[in-house]
C-alpha cells in the first residue's frame, strides 16, 4: 500500500537530519551521554542538560559543540519516552523535606516526596518511588512511595533492590500460579503415549551438590560403529515442552523472564517450583518425561550420526561432581564402592568425553584457563568468603555431552529447513582485530590473527603463550577481542566453540531458548510446523530489531532453506525479535546478578578496611589500574593520583600505564600490593592504595596462578553465562564513558529419527572475570 507523503513529513525528514535519537546514560558525577540509536559515537550531555532528564530516558537531541575535550556536545531538543521503570532509593529527611535519595546514582537527581506521600515508610529505609512529576531545568522530579523493601542492612536487600532495580519479574501471576496448581504431581498414563520408555536404560544425573533442579542426565555404553570402536551417548532433558504449552499464561510469564535469575543464596527461577523442582526436574527413582539426543560417537569424538524423540525416563542415581570426580581417580575407592552399579557407565561416560574432547582440540575451539570463584555466605546472607570454585573432570565430561546435544539440535532444525534460535558467536569486529595485532606486536608475541581470523589461530596463541609470566594478560586480550553470543534464527556458527551451528537444547527448566528449541524439534519429529505464539514482545525488543534492520539498509527478506523450503520475512521478524528479547534480558539477568555480588563484596570489604593483601592488576585503564586481591577475590580500583608522584600515560597497544619520570609499568598481571582504603557500598566501588615497602618491586609480568588457585575453561563458561566487566568500571572513568570489554569464554552429520560443556553449575554466581556468553 502507498502513503501519500505530505509536507509535515518533509520537515520531519529534514529535522532528522540535524537531529539524533537516542537513550540517556547518566553519571553519577551529574552529567550524562546519549547512547546513539544508529550506533555512532555517544554524544556527551553537561550537567544542565541532565536537569530535565533522567537515566534511561529516550531523547532528541542536536549536537551544539565540541567540548574541550573533542566530544560532541548535546543540547536536547525532545524527550520522546520516558521508561516507566520505578526508582529505589533510600527515604531521608532534610531540613523538614522529604526526599528519595536513588540508589542508582546515575540518576543524578533525588526525588521530592511531598507529605502525605511516604505511605509506611519510615526514614532511612529503603523504598520504591514512582514518579508523579517529571523533573525540569529549574524543578526536581517527584513522586510517592509505593513499596517499602526494608532497611538497608536486611537480609537479601541487596536482591530486593537489584530485581527492581533491573525490571527483573519476580512474582508469578495469579494466572500462572493457578495453571502451574492444576499441573499433576507425577507422571500419568496418557502422559505416557508415543514415547519411547527407558525406565530400564540406568541414566543419572550429575550436578553440584546444592542442585535443586535436574534437567539433565546421561548414560553412555560401547558400541560398534562399522567395524570400528565407538559409543553410544544418551543425553535426557526434562520435557518441559509437554506441561507449557505454548502462549498459555505458564509460557507466557516464562517468555517474559526468558531466564532464571542467579544470586548467592536465592535464584528467581523461570518456572514456577512445581515444574522446575518437580515434575520437570529429573529427581532420583521417579518417572519423568523427557526429550532424548541418541548419538552415536566415533573414536574420534565425531558425531556419526543422531536421533531425537520424546520418552519416559526413570533416573538410577543423583550423583555429585564431587562423587563422580572420586570415582574416575580411584575405580576402587569408597566412592566407587559406595556407587559400584554406576562404575562401568561412568567409565564409559569418561571415555567418550576424552573421545569428545580430542575433537574440539582438533577443532581448534578456543579454550583458555581461568579463575572461577564462588561466594560462600552465611545464614544472615552476607559473604562469609570467597573461594576459587574446583573444576574436575566430571564438570567437564558433562560439558562436553552437553554440547553435543546442542550441536545436533542445531544440525537437525538446519538440516530440516525450520526457523529457531541459533545460539551465535561471531569472531572479532575489524576494530578489535585490529587491536588484538598491534597488542600482540607491542608484547612481541611473534604470532598473530589473520584477516578471516579463526578460533584455532587464538587457541594456538595461547598455547604458544601459556608458559610466559605474562600468559594471564596474553590471554585476557585474547578474550577481550572477542563479542558477545547472542540468540538469532540467522546462523553464523559459533567461533569460540568451532562449529558450523550451535543452539541451547539442555537447560528448558532455565533458559526459554531451549524451551523453544524443544518446540520446534517436536514438529519436525511429528511433521507439523510450530509457530511462535503471540507472546507480548517487549519494546527493547522491538526497538532493537528495527534498529537492526535499519543497519541492514532495510528489512530482512526471506531466506531459503538448506531442504529447498522459504523462511518468510515475517517468520524471520517474529523469531529475530525473540531472540533479541531473550538476548537482552540474558544480559539483563547478568547485570542483576554482578550488582548484587558487588554489593556483597563491598559489605565484605567494609569489615577489612585499612588491611593490606597482595593483588594482580586485572584491568587497566587511563584513570589507574583495577586489582584483584589474592586472598580475596575481591577487585578494586588504584586511582592514578595513588600511582606516584609522576605522570603515567596510557599505553592502549600495550594496556599498561607507564611513569614518565622512572618508567615504572603497570599492566595486565602485573603483581602488587595494595591497602584497602575505601569502600562505597552505594556505588558499589573499592578503592585501594598502593603499599610502597622497602625492596619493592612492581613487575608488568603475571602469573600463571594465584595462590595455587584451581583455574577454570573459558569454553566450559562459554555454553553458560559469565559476567562482563562490572560496569562500577564504566561509572569510574572521569568525564567520560567507555563502553564495557566484551570477552567470550571458549566454547553432524545425521538424520533425526522418532525412535529409540560447559554447562553452568545449577545454582552458579557469574563468573566475573569473563564477559562473553556462549
Amino acid at each position: 500500500m502507498y502513503i501519500k507523503k505530505n509536507h509535515s513529513e518533509s520537515s520531519v525528514a529534514k529535522v532528522s537530519l540535524d537531529e539524533i535519537e537516542g537513550t540517556v546514560q547518566g553519571h553519577r558525577d551529574g552529567h550524562g551521554f546519549v547512547l546513539r540509536d544508529d550506533g555512532q559515537p555517544d554524544i556527551y550531555l553537561p550537567a544542565n542538560e541532565m536537569r530535565a532528564v533522567l537515566h534511561k530516558d529516550r531523547v532528541r537531541v542536536r549536537i551544539a559543540r565540541q567540548d574541550r575535550r573533542g566530544r560532541p556536545e548535546g543540547r536536547v531538543v525532545e524527550i520522546l519516552e520516558r521508561p516507566p521503570q520505578p526508582i529505589i532509593g533510600r527515604l531521608l529527611q532534610e531540613s523538614g523535606v522529604w526526599l528519595v535519595a536513588p540508589e542508582d546514582k546515575r540518576y543524578g537527581q533525588d526525588v521530592l516526596i511531598p507529605k502525605g506521600a511516604t505511605g509506611a515508610a519510615a526514614t532511612g529505609q529503603v523504598v520504591v518511588v514512582e514518579l508523579t512529576e517529571p523533573p525540569a531545568l529549574f524543578g526536581q522530579p517527584v513522586g510517592r512511595v509505593v513499596e517499602v523493601l526494608g532497611e538497608v542492612d536486611d537480609p537479601g536487600m541487596e536482591v530486593e533492590i537489584a530485581v527492581r532495580k533491573y525490571g527483573v519479574p519476580h512474582e508469578f501471576s495469579e494466572a500462572c500460579l493457578d495453571q502451574a496448581k492444576a499441573l499433576p504431581d507425577k507422571v500419568r498414563a496418557q502422559d505416557k503415549r508415543r514415547r519411547v520408555d527407558l525406565t530400564d536404560v540406568p541414566l543419572v544425573t550429575i550436578d553440584g551438590e546444592d542442585a535443586r533442579d535436574f534437567d539433565d542426565a546421561v548414560y553412555c555404553e560401547p558400541a560398534k560403529i562399522g567395524r570400528a570402536k565407538g559409543w553410544r551417548l544418551l543425553v535426557a532433558i526434562a520435557d518441559v515442552s509437554h506441561y507449557v504449552e505454548t502462549g498459555n499464561a505458564i509460557d507466557i510469564d516464562a517468555y517474559d523472564r526468558a531466564t532464571s535469575v542467579y544470586f548467592p543464596r536465592r535464584v528467581i527461577p523461570m518456572l514456577p517450583e512445581k515444574l522446575s523442582n518437580g515434575l520437570c526436574s529429573l529427581n532420583p527413582h521417579v518417572e519423568r518425561l523427557c526429550m532424548v539426543c541418541d548419538m552415536m560417537v566415533t573414536a574420534k569424538g565425531e558425531i556419526h550420526a543422531y536421533q531425537f524423540y520424546p520418552a519416559v525416563m526413570l533416573s538410577h542415581a543423583r550423583l555429585t561432581y564431587t562423587e563422580v570426580a572420586a570415582v574416575l581417580a580411584n575405580t576402587r575407592g569408597p566412592e566407587a564402592l559406595k556407587h559400584q552399579e554406576r562404575v562401568g557407565n561412568l567409565l564409559n561416560l569418561y571415555e567418550v568425553y576424552r573421545a569428545l574432547l580430542a575433537a574440539r582440540q582438533a577443532r581448534g575451539a578456543v579454550d583458555f584457563e581461568t579463575t572461577e570463584t564462588q561466594i560462600v555466605c552465611d545464614d544472615n546472607g552476607r559473604i562469609e568468603k570467597i573461594v576459587p570454585r574446583v573444576r574436575t573432570e566430571a564438570h567437564r565430561l558433562i560439558e562436553e555431552a552437553m554440547l553435543a546435544a546442542n550441536v545436533c539440535s542445531a544440525d537437525f532444525i538446519g538440516h530440516a529447513g525450520r526457523a529457531g534460535l541459533y545460539r551465535v558467536h561471531e569472531g572479532p569486529t575489524p576494530e578489535k582485530q585490529e587491536i588484538l595485532r598491534a597488542y600482540l606486536k607491542a608484547m612481541g608475541v611473534g604470532m598473530s590473527i589473520g584477516d578471516d581470523p579463526r578460533p584455532a589461530e587464538f587457541q594456538a596463541i595461547a598455547e604458544a603463550t601459556k608458559d610466559r609470566v605474562d600468559a594471564q594478560q596474553i590471554h585476557t586480550m585474547l578474550l577481550r577481542s572477542m563479542q558477545q553470543a547472542i540468540y538469532t534464527p540467522v546462523n553464523s556458527g559459533h567461533f569460540g566453540l568451532a562449529f558450523e551451528a550451535y543452539t541451547h537444547f539442555t537447560s528448558p527448566i532455565r533458559r526459554y531458548p531451549d524451551l523453544l528449541v524443544h518446540r520446534v524439534i517436536k514438529s519436525i519429529l511429528s511433521g507439523t510446523k510450530y509457530v511462535l505464539p503471540a507472546l507480548p514482545t517487549p519494546g527493547e525488543a522491538q526497538f532493537k530489531l528495527a534498529k537492526r534492520l535499519a543497519s541492514k539498509g532495510g528489512e530482512s527478506s526471506a531466506r531459503p532453506s538448506k531442504t529447498g523450503g522459504v523462511i518468510s520475512v515475517r517468520e524471520t521478524q517474529a523469531w529475530e525479535a525473540a531472540g533479541l528479547h531473550c538476548s537482552a534480558n540474558e544480559r539483563r539477568a547478568d547485570e542483576a546478578s554482578r550488582d548484587v555480588e558487588a554489593w556483597l563484596k563491598c559489605q565484605y570489604m567494609r569489615e577489612h578496611l585499612g588491611e593490606e593483601y597482595g593483588g594482580v592488576v586485572s584491568t587497566v585503564t587511563s584513570f589507574g589500574i583495577f586489582v584483584t586481591l589474592d586472598a580475596l577475590y575481591v577487585e578494586g580500583l588504584v586511582h592514578i593520583t595513588e600511582l606516584g608522584g609522576e605522570y603515567f600515560k596510557f599505553d592502549e597497544a600495550r594496556q599498561e600505564l607507564r611513569g614518565e619520570r622512572t618508567g615504572i609499568r603497570y599492566a595486565i598481571g602485573a603483581r602488587v600490593r595494595v591497602q584497602v582504603s575505601r569502600v562505597d557500598l552505594d556505588g558499589r566501588k573499592i578503592d585501594f592504595r598502593l603499599v610502597h615497602e622497602a625492596g619493592d618491586g612492581f613487575s608488568t609480568k603475571g602469573p600463571k596462578s594465584r595462590d595455587g588457585a584451581k583455574r577454570g575453561s573459558s569454553a566450559a563458561a562459554m555454553d553458560g553465562r559469565s559476567a562482563s566487566v562490572p560496569a562500577a568500571r564504566e561509572s569510574r572513568e572521569e568525564g567520560s564513558r567507555r563502553r564495557p570489554h566484551k570477552q567470550p569464554l571458549a566454547g553432524k552429520k545425521a538424520a533425526g529419527g522418532k525412535n529409540p560443556s560447559n554447562r553452568p553449575l545449577k545454582n552458579p554466581p557469574p563468573t566475573p572475570a569473563l564477559a562473553a556468553t556462549i
